[in-house]
């Protein structure tokens, strides 16, 4: 998006908007000014256009730091319109997109470099955390086509630097600010550490994201993250903890529990009850979220951290994992247009771990050459992107299926998974 000068303190109307905190409203104004479209402002930001308009829509109240960062930037606003001060941006060149991570994390460097420097205590702001919470959303761009294994090391650099930097916290606030900023990372830590199949790094990294959360007293994050571990136990073959953690993150949340929130955590559930076999309560499950999702585009817009589309095709992939999971006793039906669905687009991990619940569903079926075209075209792309995860469960379709003398395209799978050493 390109960015002319424009001296931004001439609208009264947007001043008035930062200065009440309706920093969506600020967004939703300079792009306004600059003749610009939510779907350019979405393009520039890697987000969806629904997440801007539900960004310009928030009001007054809190705000992920980093998504406001990144707008600013996008359109050249000073970040101190949007409550952010002392990071302006305006006189400088746009940020490309190759150099943002180098960019983020020089940002980072900042408050470290002032305070060995001078013994003095460095003057403290908002945009600690969120030059740190950029870095971290920099990374987590490019898991979706880096491996994990690439990524780990320098991540759990950036969880201590987040530590190194909290411990100059000066007050309760700003420590509470940057427990928010430590939780997010450690999970997704948690995240990388699942792709490659390390459960028990996993589990820490986790259980470190919610002791975060609680130490930024962010009900929301807290929630969020509970239900991030329970996704990781109902993929990973425990069910009833997965079932255990659903329900404490709706305990958290309380009773005005924002829809997109409901439907996401009524899928896990939905698959966790799969994973126990339990067919009648899965279906239970899948409906809640599907009624949960009708009613995300009339609800108040939700805040961070779920700032991603639970939509139809979110709704597509649960189904076909449920029916991976229940197996063939069970025969949920999957259309073909659901498939479709789920496969269409999203990031390339997922997809391919998606198409392996799908090729598990034609073996169920009976149709052994569909199942492993597909399921080899999935361990191909976890090779590429040496995904423990998605070798563990190509290794779990390969165990589920038994002949005396399997067919080629099942000795090509079996010369695949040999080379699959992560």
């Amino acid at each position: 998006m390109g960015k002319e000068k424009i001296d931004w303190h001439a609208f009264g109307d947007l001043k008035d908007a930062s200065q009440a905190g309706d920093y969506g409203r600020v967004i939703q104004r300079a792009r306004q000014i600059a003749a610009s479209t939510q779907g350019d402002l979405a393009n520039s930001c890697d987000m969806s256009q629904a997440a801007v308009s539900r960004l310009e829509n928030r009001g007054v109240g809190a705000y992920n730091t980093a998504t406001l960062a990144s707008a600013a930037n996008a359109l050249g606003l000073p970040f101190e319109l949007v409550g952010l001060a002392n990071q302006h941006m305006n006189g400088h060149p746009p940020v490309e997109r190759r150099e943002f991570l180098a960019a983020a994390v020089a940002a980072t460097a900042q408050p470290l470099a002032s305070a060995v420097s001078s013994p003095a205590q460095p003057e403290w702001d908002n945009s600690q955390a969120a030059a740190l919470r950029m870095a971290t959303s920099s990374y987590r761009r490019l898991d979706a086509t880096i491996a994990s294994r690439s990524l780990a090391e320098t991540v759990q650099g950036h969880l201590r630097l987040i530590q190194t930097v909290a411990d100059l916290a000066p007050d309760a606030p700003h420590r509470a600010r940057m427990a928010s900023v430590g939780s997010e990372a450690a999970s997704f830590a948690a995240w990388l550490a699942w792709d490659m199949a390390d459960h028990g790094s996993a589990r820490r990294w986790y259980g470190s994201a919610i002791g975060a959360a609680r130490g930024a007293n962010d009900i929301l994050l807290c929630a969020y993250q509970t239900g991030s571990l329970a996704s990781f136990e109902a993929d990973t073959g425990n069910p009833h903890e997965a079932l255990r953690l659903v329900t404490h993150a709706r305990h958290q949340l309380g009773p005005n529990t924002p829809s997109l929130a409901a439907a996401w955590l009524s899928s896990i559930e939905a698959i966790a009850h799969a994973s126990a076999g339990a067919h009648q309560a899965c279906g239970k499950a899948l409906q809640a979220c599907e009624q949960h999702a009708a009613r995300i585009p009339d609800a108040e817009p939700v805040a961070w951290p779920w700032i991603f589309a639970f939509d139809e095709r979110k709704i597509a992939a649960c189904r076909i994992t449920c029916a991976a999971r229940l197996g063939p006793v069970h025969r949920m039906r999957v259309s073909d247009e659901t498939i479709a669905t789920a496969l269409r687009g999203g990031h390339d991990k997922q997809r391919a771990f998606l198409t392996l619940d799908v090729a598990t569903r034609y073996l169920a079926a009976g149709d052994a050459e569909a199942a492993f075209t597909l399921a080899g075209r999935a361990l191909a792309e976890g090779i590429r992107l040496r995904s423990g995860k998605i070798a563990e469960r190509a290794r779990a379709l390969r165990r589920s299926y038994s002949a005396t003398s399997p067919p080629s395209m099942v000795r090509e799978f079996d010369n695949q998974l040999h080379t699959a050493y992560l």
